[in-house]
């Protein structure tokens, strides 16, 4: 009998936005244009912003967001060391140095207790990463940054429907970067999103994902002749119509999306608590989790043996996330060494990504739920 198999993660596209996409794969501009338009105003009134930006990943949401800042060479930029490598990366290409610090081992989440020992001189911005869905302490953490003359960049990447301490997220930092990649709660398969209430950081973001042109195509090719100049060096990073189109609805259903992971999370809370073996991240009473990944934490001698056991079973997983200062580059460059950030290495270690979306039927959980249980 052949075993079946459960997918990490299966997408949320409909029959209406496949339409949508239709539509503008019959239409005359597939690149940015009205589609995207439409979608940043749809995107900025969900989040409560002023503006948003379209552009073709969340990495590059942070790149353009650090550029207006003017980070770059000498400069340093306070992170978490608990999240995906863009995260840093992206400093790293602006010429900065990434400070890593380390996280709350009860949440996977940048400690703000931490984040003022590590600023100097250099110091310009903190950069936060809400993990698997949870917003950082933004309270504590907009607090040090006032009182240090510090911006704060939100990577939202896990948490579009986020809340704490009744702030939604770009509440209280300069910029929100958010990911619409093949695996988050909505998606076009790749693309990102800046949101602002800066109006004069919403132009120049509009202008740098063109190249600095001051007219995208729909204004060279629709409108009536103008000169078209290059304002300032800019970079390509502009969201399609193509990419905006299979958004749009999501957007319309990202409410009982997020209804539909909550239930799931329940049903996996109620089950797993009950084993020994397995520790289940915190949250926060007075906060909306954005439920986009749901992690359990096993004994990290054990952690591949169980990872193993649950790939053989036919359930697919993955691991969120290495911490960064052991990764390669990381450790080569600037020379860390485990043992340097204890709560991330532990968490780095011991975790464990379950299949998790609204696609998955009760008989997949509960054959998910028995099977890690019993491992």
């Amino acid at each position: 009998m052949k075993r079946k198999k459960i997918e990490f993660y299966r997408h949320n596209l409909n029959n209406k936005d496949i339409k949508e996409c239709i539509r503008v794969l019959n239409s005359i501009f597939l690149t940015t244009g009205e589609v995207v338009k439409e979608f940043e105003k749809k995107f900025a009134r969900y989040i409560g912003a002023k503006y948003c930006v379209g552009v073709s990943s969340c990495t590059d949401a942070l790149f353009l967001a650090l550029k207006y800042l003017g980070i770059g060479p000498g400069d340093e930029v306070i992170t978490t060391v608990m999240t995906f490598a863009a995260s840093s990366n992206v400093i790293e290409h602006c010429g900065a140095k990434p400070v890593f610090v380390d996280v709350e081992e009860s949440t996977g989440n940048l400690d703000a207790n931490l984040i003022e020992s590590a600023i100097t001189k250099k110091t310009k911005a903190i950069l936060v990463v809400h993990l698997y869905g949870l917003m950082c302490d933004m309270k504590k953490i907009h607090a040090i940054a006032k009182k240090h003359g510090l911006k704060v960049i939100e990577d939202a990447a896990h948490c579009i429907e986020g809340k704490r301490d009744g702030i939604r997220v770009g509440g209280l930092s300069d910029f929100a970067c958010f990911s619409f990649y093949a695996t988050k709660t909505i998606t076009s398969g790749e693309g990102g999103a800046i949101t602002t209430n800066n109006k004069k950081a919403f132009e120049w973001f509009i202008r740098a994902r063109i190249h600095g042109m001051s007219k995208n195509a729909v204004d060279r090719y629709v409108k009536r002749y103008e000169p078209n100049d290059l304002e300032f060096l800019g970079y390509k990073a502009n969201m399609t119509n193509i990419a905006a189109s299979l958004l749009l609805h999501q957007l319309e259903r990202i409410n009982s999306l997020l209804h539909k992971r909550e239930r799931i999370a329940r049903m996996y809370d109620k089950a797993f608590s009950k084993n020994p073996a397995i520790r289940l991240p915190s949250f926060p009473a007075k906060s909306l989790h954005a439920r986009y990944l749901y992690t359990i934490w096993v004994d990290p001698k054990r952690r591949d043996t169980y990872i193993n056991a649950i790939q053989n079973s036919g359930i697919s997983i993955s691991v969120h996330f290495k911490p960064l200062h052991l990764l390669s580059y990381y450790k080569k460059k600037y020379g860390y060494k485990r043992g340097t950030f204890k709560g991330a290495e532990k968490i780095g270690g011991s975790t464990i990504s379950l299949p998790f979306y609204p696609r998955l039927t009760t008989k997949e959980i509960h054959h998910i739920i028995n099977v890690v249980n019993s491992i």
